[in-house]
């Protein structure tokens, strides 16, 4: 019986890479690399099917953290003037240098 072989995520992306790139044929490529040209095939067609999603959900994602963070850092900042503004009325009420 065959032994299954596994390959790591950077392995099936240079060969993806490779078969897109077109240079050599997927026979060839599946020569060089030791694998089957089936799963060439399959690895070229699996990457270029996830590429379009790669590159817009990182991007979206990441402006989305991004933008949760600053808000929620605004929000605090705001928090925290509406709290020293309240104090320092009430200091100038006792001063007698603000009027209600």
């Amino acid at each position: 019986m065959a032994q299954h072989r596994n390959f790591g995520k950077a392995f099936k992306a240079k060969v993806a890479i490779e078969a897109i790139k077109g240079e050599k044929t997927i026979n060839e490529i599946a020569s060089i690399y030791e694998v089957h040209p089936n799963q060439v095939r399959q690895w070229k067609k699996q990457a270029l099917e996830q590429l379009p999603q790669a590159m817009a959900d990182g991007r979206t994602k990441r402006e989305r953290n991004i933008k949760s963070v600053d808000e929620e850092k605004l929000h605090q900042k705001i928090g925290q003037q509406a709290v020293e503004i309240d104090f320092l009325k009430k200091k100038l009420r006792q001063l007698g240098l603000l009027e209600e």
